[in-house]
């Protein structure tokens, strides 16, 4: 249970689902931190899939209304108790809390689930890297074991959490062959990709072979094609849909269904040191302010992005 001041904060809520029409900005009492969170001042949120996809029923019941949005960088406002590890006034990214939501003027996040943001980041890049780059960092190496050496098959490249995969399985030292449209060519190449693959034009199975890895970000017809390119003992790991055990099973290789686990602040951290050295570029594709959180979910949907879309919420 949620504890809530007599101060107010403005919310995107949602009282039941529904398309973008049920996002509704309203007043609410401002939570208080409970034990080992934090209470943060939001100044950017992240938009993904998976917040359009909550807003629709997709992953089942959940209370209403419901406050949407995952990630976030924002500012330490107050402490719960027994938090020692993080202090008041200092800038954090991370996932919220499960009773709480980023697309707010204020949220709870777990220590858990927080990191310290990189001083060379501005609080928009920032709230562009957890849920995209958890989903990445844990499919490539939690779920794939991606190596050096082994060659791996991008699906979206372009996409919020494919262009952070494109630059983890650089980074790694894989083979990395992303698809995108002709347009995103170049933006996948910069990102460190050895080939990309327009899918406009050209059946991916037709010119790749060999892979050890398919992260698939699709699903549907994409995923059912994505077998025939996989070495014998390779993985295929999606994040839209579970892959068929039977055709896995028959091919000789595994088949992964995962979601982000937003509690590996350990991965978060490892993740933000990548990226206040460098190594790791953010796109920030578009910014809107929290008023127009149901156009920022439409962009989403469309499934056109080529990197994240961030809510500006404090100054």
């Amino acid at each position: 249970m949620v504890t809530t001041t007599t101060e107010t904060m403005k919310a995107i809520q949602i009282h039941k689902f529904g398309g973008p029409e049920v996002l509704k900005l309203d007043t609410i009492a401002r939570p208080e931190p409970g034990p080992h969170q934090v209470l943060v001042r939001v100044h950017a949120a992240g938009v993904n899939p998976a917040d359009w996809k909550l807003r629709e029923g997709t992953f089942g019941e959940i209370p209403f209304p419901a406050i949407m949005g995952i990630d976030f960088s924002g500012e330490i406002e107050a402490l719960g108790p027994d938090v020692t590890e993080f202090r008041v006034g200092e800038s954090v990214l991370g996932s919220v809390a499960d009773e709480s939501g980023s697309y707010a003027e204020y949220c709870l996040a777990p220590t858990s689930h927080i990191v310290e943001k990189p001083a060379s980041l501005d609080h928009l890049q920032a709230a562009a890297v957890p849920v995209p780059a958890m989903t990445a960092w844990q499919a490539l190496f939690d779920e794939a074991k991606l190596r050096a050496g082994q060659k791996i098959l991008i699906h979206a490249a372009a996409g919020g959490v494919g262009n952070f995969a494109v630059q983890f399985a650089k980074w790694k030292g894989a083979y990395v062959i992303g698809t995108a449209s002709a347009a995103n060519a170049d933006l996948v190449r910069k990102l460190g990709a050895h080939e990309v693959i327009d899918y406009h034009t050209t059946k991916f199975e037709d010119v790749v072979q060999g892979a050890d890895v398919v992260f698939d970000t699709i699903g549907g017809e994409t995923q059912e094609r994505s077998w025939k390119v996989l070495n014998r003992g390779g993985v295929l790991v999606s994040i839209v849909q579970p892959p068929d055990a039977q055709t896995a099973s028959a091919r000789g290789v595994r088949g992964v269904f995962m979601r982000e686990d937003a509690k590996r602040n350990d991965e978060l951290i490892q993740i933000a040191k990548l990226v206040a050295s460098g190594q790791i570029k953010i796109n920030v594709e578009t910014v809107l302010p929290l008023s127009e959180a149901r156009k920022a979910q439409e962009l989403s949907q469309a499934g056109h992005a080529h990197g994240k879309i961030v809510l500006t919420i404090a100054t």
